[in-house]
């Protein structure tokens, strides 16, 4: 017998009418949130960057690629990952090819950055499979400057952090030996969305996000919570090529 309650048609559809309710309210909210989002102020962006790439250095308006936005996702690999990058932001890269195409008719360019060294990102990239442009930000003012990542010393001043480096949890610790670092290192990489816009030649910051925010999670787990069954309490995620299976 499922340990789930169990009732009638007509209960389920009840139980679904009073869902939709807060289904529709949650959507409205959803919208209004949007909304806001693009009402954020535009910053220019002042300061010339360089990045490494497989086609070699780009700057920051050359990765837009003759589009009009950039969105990029900050997968948390520093320079002192051993292993390889965050199962979890792993697992989110893995989601990204397939809505490449839709984004690039809709002026948008994809790409993803990491801390590591280019070599390191290329290496990672063919083992995953990927296709995206993987692009390095080792070396470069770029991660602190826009928050997807921690100077040691910022990351000593920020309580949760510190707190999680002091007393971790069992599935934190595994996580740090899943990428190959220190937790006082690994945890100075931020998972991040960041957006920027071009327009009469000049770059902009518009927006970014870090997680916990739902946004900052694989896609699939949007899917998860439409399941009948709650997900694992375990909150460790593994690369697609390690479950233990």
């Amino acid at each position: 017998m499922p340990e789930h309650r169990i009732g009638t048609r007509e209960e389920w559809q009840a139980a679904r009418n009073e869902l939709a309710k807060l289904e529709a309210e949650h959507a409205e909210l959803g919208q209004k949130v949007s909304d806001q989002r693009r009402q954020l102020p535009w910053v220019a962006v002042e300061k010339e960057y360089q990045f490494d790439t497989e086609h070699g250095k780009k700057t920051l308006p050359e990765l837009f690629d003759g589009r009009s936005q950039l969105l990029a996702y900050n997968i948390m690999f520093g320079p002192d990952y051993e292993v390889g990058a965050c199962p979890g932001c792993s697992n989110l890269g893995d989601e990204l090819d397939a809505t490449r195409v839709h984004l690039e008719h809709r002026d948008v360019t994809l790409v993803c950055f990491s801390r590591a060294p280019i070599d390191r990102l290329i290496a990672y990239k063919q083992r995953m499979g990927w296709q995206f442009p993987y692009i390095s930000t080792y070396g470069t003012e770029f991660p602190f400057d826009f928050g997807l990542a921690l100077t040691p010393e910022q990351a000593k001043e920020i309580p949760e952090v510190k707190a999680m480096i002091d007393d971790p949890p069992g599935w934190l610790e595994d996580w740090g030996r899943q990428v190959g670092a220190k937790l006082e290192d690994g945890l100075r990489e931020g998972p991040s969305w960041i957006a920027f816009a071009r327009d009469d030649g000049r770059v902009y910051h518009t927006y970014t996000v870090m997680a916990p925010d739902p946004f900052v999670a694989p896609y699939h787990s949007f899917l998860l919570d439409r399941t009948p069954k709650p997900g694992p309490e375990d909150p460790r995620a593994w690369r697609k090529d390690e479950y233990p299976d």
